[in-house]
């Protein structure tokens, strides 16, 4: 483990978790705007596939760590950690504000 190879593996972390992020809210915006289920669906799958790449980066780190302290704790990690809680926190969101938004249409056309 080098510095280098632990400051790269953050910067991944970070844009894994955030592509995750973004590909929800593209998600939610096809089910409110479009209604377009199947796409939101798409999108969300994606995005689970980005967070299980941002988890996979996060295990990875904490088996080099050991819990022994061997990776600092950096300004960069912790924002790494805030991403991925939020990608986390928003693909369950996401997933139920679909929910609900199928819900909403189907009530619609009754």
């Amino acid at each position: 483990m080098t510095q280098q190879t632990t400051e790269t593996d953050i910067i991944n972390l970070i844009t894994s978790a955030g592509s995750a992020r973004s590909l929800v809210f593209q998600a939610i915006r096809e089910a409110r705007e479009n209604r377009d289920f199947p796409q939101a669906e798409a999108l969300m799958q994606q995005a689970k596939e980005m967070l299980s790449a941002a988890h996979w980066i996060q295990t990875q780190l904490i088996s080099l760590d050991e819990g022994e302290g061997k990776i600092p704790v950096t300004l960069a990690l912790v924002h790494a950690q805030d991403h991925l809680m939020n990608a986390v926190l928003l693909t369950e969101l996401g997933a139920e504000i679909i929910a609900l938004h199928r819900q909403i249409a189907e009530n619609t056309k009754k």
